[in-house]
């Protein structure tokens, strides 16, 4: 627990101006983001005695080591930069929403030749119209049935569209008439894209032109006494018909807003908006939130607002946003959204009328919402809570276990060789940190000297995180010369020079070979991309004023690349408080013993054996045996299980891979395009090897040089004598297959 007068800014050091700032902790993870009109009140609010704070800010400002803060120019500025902090760098103690469940939507795809209407859900895309959320999928499905009578858009899959431009028939739903068939020529691109664009139009509720314009379209075919066509237009206009009532009318025509409630104690929060387009309820959701600092209902409010409107541009953001209490500084969280719409946005609580009886629903749903969460998690806490304390009893820990890490081995017969770390915090899974190894150290089965290898990579990085951060430093301050001066902890010194570190790199664990593409390689989408990028500089002493970041928010790519020094979260900066690894006492061992050489001693090692569910520890020759009712049993039974999980499907992907691969994968140059069109042309890897280098040029696209190169790499991995079988006698001829 840290002093914060260890770290409080001097008097006159903050500014009096707006900004963010920001509480890092003793990794440099970055805790708590928060924004102020003026900085240096807000700040010092808390430096002040720690028994007048409120206990979740206690906590924060004991666990934090360090403080920082960026001057902007107005609080307009100021709520965008700290929305793209939090959505940065996932500070634990800010209110962070969490979905009750990920909603469907009815998503029209603008951005492809041939739009396609379909229901999906998480990410939204760049380029895709979405309507909702809706409570459920076959409401969806219900609504584009009706609805692809009148306005005939493509549902269909990339595959399926492909297969009918191919064969020249098109699907059934363009047989009935509910799809105007663009895969075959029915309609040009144009004509198409028109009718996605009106469907767009109905659904954001411009309803009453397409039926005004069917009703008149019917009344003029009877008159002209076409019959057929007029009951099918009346068909059209009752499908629309139907298709609106399934979205009750609940405030006047026209109306676009978004009403949000908010339920609370003093623990958790729930939030339910209603999406109100065209009069009409269109969509709601609902979320949940552990109140993990001291925030009022105007400040949960802010930050659900945030999170809702954060990444949305245009008509995505309401005229009119109705809400419960109105943020601390309403005029400026107006603006922001109304330059995210670019159109003016109401921000305001209702008073009277429909919608004061609306916003009455949707604070009833937030109630519920709320018992309903309350009821299904006050078991869950409970049962981690034992779980973590009766593993932390078992292996005599001095406190609950909350960050575990477990490691598994994979491999199949010695081949395809790789590990998986999997981390839970608070007994439950935190995916995000999860990472995968390739073992290439040795070849062959060899599951004790894989975790020792995979145990001493994974320590060296934490390690070389903590020199790299001054950790390692601060904690040996104490035995510097009394001559030497330890590093400040509020600022850098006027002058002091600064390190800009450059890409990520590991050296070499003494003893334990390295994994391809350098030591601590990761590989595939469980290691996010930017560990050998370059880094972003910092000073010595993270303490005080730092250049302003761009105020746009982070894009997902960058959620994706963590830049450490930037104090976004760490691949292996934190260490855990377990280690369990799946495996009995010689596995056991061989982690403590790369724990031991790396000098380590403060992290427990235990092992969890699959026969009789035994939990090993080093140095004893008997196991502990926690009874089969045991809640920590359970957990670590399932943290194991996960491990295993990930580890398995790593080594499927792998082997897969590899039976996969093809000579031509070794051609310089040669992408996947070129790939198919070489094995299409000559029908087989054996046929290709028997060609000439002029008889490779015929390819379209493929110039002398690249058939050089594909001659030799075919060449270099020429059977040198045909397979026989054994048994028979026979030669086995090569594949003459695709081979790609």
């Amino acid at each position: 627990m840290a002093d914060p007068s260890s770290y409080r800014p001097k008097p006159g050091e903050i500014p009096d101006s707006p900004g963010v700032y920001k509480f890092r902790d003793e990794h440099r993870r970055v805790i708590y983001v928060g924004k102020a009109k003026n900085l240096r009140q807000r700040v010092a609010n808390y430096f002040q005695d720690l028994a007048n704070l409120h206990p979740r800010t206690r906590t924060m400002v004991t666990t934090a080591t360090s403080v920082e803060w960026t001057v902007v120019s107005t609080e307009v500025e100021a709520l965008q930069l700290e929305y793209s902090w939090i959505k940065e760098f996932d500070p634990r103690f800010n209110v962070k929403y969490r979905d009750d469940k990920s909603y469907p939507y009815l998503a029209v795809t603008l951005n492809e030749e041939f739009p396609r209407v379909q229901v999906m859900r998480g990410a939204k895309k760049k380029g895709v119209r979405y309507f909702g959320p809706y409570g459920h999928a076959w409401a969806i499905r219900e609504t584009v049935d009706l609805m692809l009578r009148v306005f005939p858009v493509r549902t269909c899959s990339a595959g399926v569209f492909k297969n009918a431009e191919r064969t020249g028939r098109p699907c059934l739903l363009g047989y009935i008439g509910k799809c105007s068939a663009p895969c075959v020529g029915r309609v040009t691109p144009e004509e198409h894209r028109e009718l996605a664009e009106d469907f767009c139009a109905f659904m954001a509720g411009r309803t009453g032109t397409y039926i005004r314009r069917l009703e008149k379209d019917m009344a003029q075919a009877a008159e002209e006494m076409e019959y057929e066509r007029a009951a099918r237009l009346r068909d059209d206009a009752g499908a629309l018909k139907r298709a609106m009532e399934k979205s009750a009318v609940v405030l006047a025509d026209a109306t676009d807003a978004d009403l949000i409630a908010v339920a609370e104690d003093e623990l958790e929060a729930a939030l339910q908006i209603f999406h109100v387009r065209g009069g009409r309820v269109r969509g709601q959701r609902g979320w949940v939130t552990d109140k993990v600092e001291a925030v009022d209902t105007s400040g949960l409010v802010e930050h659900a607002l945030q999170q809702l409107y954060g990444e949305e541009r245009g008509d995505a953001v309401p005229k009119e946003v109705l809400v419960p209490a109105l943020p601390e500084d309403p005029d400026a969280v107006a603006q922001w959204l109304t330059d995210r719409r670019g159109s003016q946005v109401s921000l305001r609580i209702p008073q009277r009328g429909d919608k004061k009886d609306l916003m009455a629903t949707v604070q009833r749903n937030a109630q519920q919402a709320l018992g309903l969460h309350k009821t299904k998690r006050a078991s869950d806490l409970t049962t981690r809570s034992r779980a973590l304390e009766e593993i932390a009893e078992a292996l005599g820990l001095d406190a609950a276990p909350l960050r575990v890490e477990c490691y598994d081995i994979s491999h199949l017969q010695g081949d395809d060789v790789v590990a998986s770390m999997v981390v839970f915090e608070d007994g439950l899974a935190r995916k995000s940190e999860y990472r995968r190894f390739q073992i290439k150290g040795f070849e062959g089965q060899d599951d004790v000297r894989s975790m020792h290898e995979v145990i001493g990579r994974r320590f060296k990085r934490y390690l070389q995180e903590k020199e790299r951060t001054g950790e390692g430093d601060e904690q040996h301050a104490s035995d510097a010369p009394a001559t030497e001066a330890a590093p400040s902890t509020v600022g850098p010194a006027p002058g002091s020079p600064e390190t800009a570190e450059g890409p990520s790199t590991v050296g070499p664990v003494p003893g334990v070979p390295e994994a391809a593409g350098g030591p601590g390689a990761l590989e595939g989408p469980a290691a996010p991309a930017g560990l050998t990028g370059p880094t972003a500089p910092e000073g010595p002493a993270a303490t005080g004023p730092v250049p302003a970041p761009p105020l746009a928010p982070a894009s997902p790519d960058d959620a994706t690349g963590p830049r450490e020094e930037d104090g976004r979260p760490k691949r292996f900066a934190y260490p855990p408080q377990l280690v369990v690894v799946d495996g009995g006492q010689p596995q056991v061992a061989a982690a403590q013993r790369a724990l031991d050489e790396l000098g380590i001693h403060d992290i427990a090692v235990c092992g969890l054996a699959k026969r009789l569910e035994e939990v090993w520890l080093p140095d004893d020759d008997d196991p502990v045996v926690l009874p089969r009712s045991s809640e920590g049993l359970y957990l670590l039974q399932r943290i194991r299980d996960e491990a295993h999980r990930f580890a398995i499907t790593y080594q499927r992907a792998k082997r897969a891979k590899r039976i996969r691969s093809s000579p031509l994968d070794d051609v310089s140059g040669l992408g996947e395009t070129r790939k198919q069109a070489l094995i299409k042309h000559f029908g087989s890897v054996k046929k290709l090897r028997q060609a000439t280098i002029d008889q490779i040029c015929e390819v379209p696209g493929i110039g002398r040089r690249t058939a050089e190169s594909v001659a030799a790499a075919l060449a270099a991995t020429a059977p040198a004598a045909p397979a026989v079988n054994t048994a028979t006698g026979e030669i086995i001829e090569e594949d003459d297959g695709d081979s790609s």
